[in-house]
C-alpha cells in the first residue's frame, strides 16, 4: 500500500466524499443494487455506524469503510457486520481496501467485539481469515457468499439480521 495513505475515523466534512467514493466503487458492479451509498447514510442516521474509516492520499478520500452491529437469534451480542467497503477506481487493487479491512477490525477488536460478518466475495474475504459458518445464516443470501470471523473463540447459531439501515433504497423520485 501507498505510504501516503492514512487510515483514519471519518469526520462530518468526509460525508459528501463518503457518498462519492461509495457511488464511484459500486457504480459498475452488476452484482450491487447500487444502494450502497444510502445503506451508509441511513446507518449514519440512525448512529448505527459503530465504526467508519475513510482512506485519505493527498487529503482527498480514497476509500471508506463501515461497521454496524448485527443480531443473532440466539442472543449472542457483540457482533458486527462489515459493509459496505469501498475505494475509488483508480486507486484499487493497491492495498486500500485490505488496510481498511485490518484497521476496522482492530478497532472493533479493541472495543471487545465478539465476532463479524459480512456478505462478500469468497476469494477476497478468506485471505482475513472469514469463512463461512453453517451455524449462522442470513436468509435470502446463499451460504457460500455469507462469512463470519469469531474473536472470542464462541460461535453463534442463528440467524442474523443486519440493522435496518441495509433495507435503504433509492429514495423516491417525484415528477413534477
Amino acid at each position: 500500500m501507498n505510504p501516503d495513505i492514512i487510515i483514519r475515523n471519518e469526520t462530518h466534512d468526509d460525508i459528501c466524499a463518503i457518498t462519492e467514493v461509495t457511488v464511484a466503487a459500486f457504480e459498475s458492479l452488476e452484482i450491487s443494487n447500487h444502494t450502497e451509498q444510502f445503506i451508509i447514510e441511513a446507518l449514519r442516521a440512525a448512529k448505527a455506524l459503530t465504526v467508519s474509516l475513510v482512506a485519505e492520499m493527498n487529503g482527498k478520500v480514497v476509500g471508506h469503510i463501515a461497521f454496524s452491529p448485527v443480531t443473532i437469534s440466539d442472543g449472542t451480542t457483540g457482533w458486527y457486520g462489515l459493509g459496505p467497503v469501498s475505494v475509488l477506481p483508480a486507486h484499487q487493487q493497491r492495498g486500500i481496501g485490505k488496510a481498511l479491512i485490518q484497521k476496522g477490525l482492530r478497532c472493533l477488536k479493541e472495543m471487545n467485539a465478539q465476532g463479524f460478518c459480512l456478505v462478500g466475495h469468497p476469494l477476497y474475504y478468506r485471505k482475513f481469515g472469514f469463512t463461512t459458518m453453517p451455524a449462522l445464516v442470513l436468509e435470502g443470501v446463499p451460504p457460500e457468499v455469507f462469512f463470519a470471523l469469531v474473536f472470542d473463540g464462541h460461535t453463534p447459531h442463528g440467524n442474523v439480521a443486519f440493522h435496518e439501515g441495509f433495507n435503504a433504497y433509492l429514495p423516491d423520485v417525484k415528477e413534477g
